[in-house]
């Protein structure tokens, strides 16, 4: 195990203990205020820009502060809501269950950021170094990066697979998430 091991089990850590101390009530909560936040200061933020064009003069922090204000306002109210609710998980004696279906829900988590940094490390030339190649837990989270880029759309998929004929010819094999980049076992064949 090398270093970068050792930063996937303490993310994976993390995550889960996260997990644990707000709750699955807490977690879920928390994932959909802050949607909900920033749909509603999408969808809401201009219109409330307008009503300070009498008070603030320039447009830009006009539309900051809106977007701010409707984004925090979600926050808040979110918060609250979660509160009430995990009060009401602790006093109907389902708090056990709700924390270990946190710490299953930050587990979740935690191996969807792994997935993710691993993506977009697979831009960069640190595929071909050493504690790259070395990593024991890299290749089932190289896997899910792989299994990620195949359920995207492809309007989208095809951003992550730069044109060969852009990169210089010394560089077309270091950079691109899907450039082998874990050398798995391979499995031998019977003569």
């Amino acid at each position: 195990m090398n270093w970068f091991d050792v930063a996937i089990i303490a993310t994976l850590a993390l995550s889960v203990l996260v997990g644990l101390w707000r709750g699955f009530i807490g977690e879920v909560m928390a994932l959909a205020c802050w949607a909900l936040a920033f749909w509603i200061a999408w969808m809401f933020g201009p219109s409330l820009a307008d009503r300070f064009s009498g008070s603030i003069s320039v447009p830009s922090v006009r539309v900051l502060l809106a977007y701010a204000l409707c984004f925090i306002a979600v926050l808040i109210a979110g918060a609250i809501v979660a509160f009430l609710l995990r009060k009401l998980v602790s006093g109907s004696g389902l708090s056990g269950t709700d924390r270990l279906l946190g710490m299953v829900f930050g587990l979740v988590r935690g191996a969807a950021l792994v997935v993710l940094v691993v993506l977009l490390m697979k831009f960069t030339p640190v595929v071909r170094d050493d504690w790259w190649q070395q990593s024991r837990m890299l290749p089932t989270f190289d896997r899910g990066a792989r299994w990620v880029t195949t359920m995207l759309p492809e309007r989208v998929a095809r951003y992550l697979e730069p044109a060969s004929a852009a990169l210089p010819a010394a560089a077309g094999n270091l950079i691109g998430p899907m450039a082998p980049s874990v050398q798995e076992p391979q499995p031998t064949s019977a003569q």
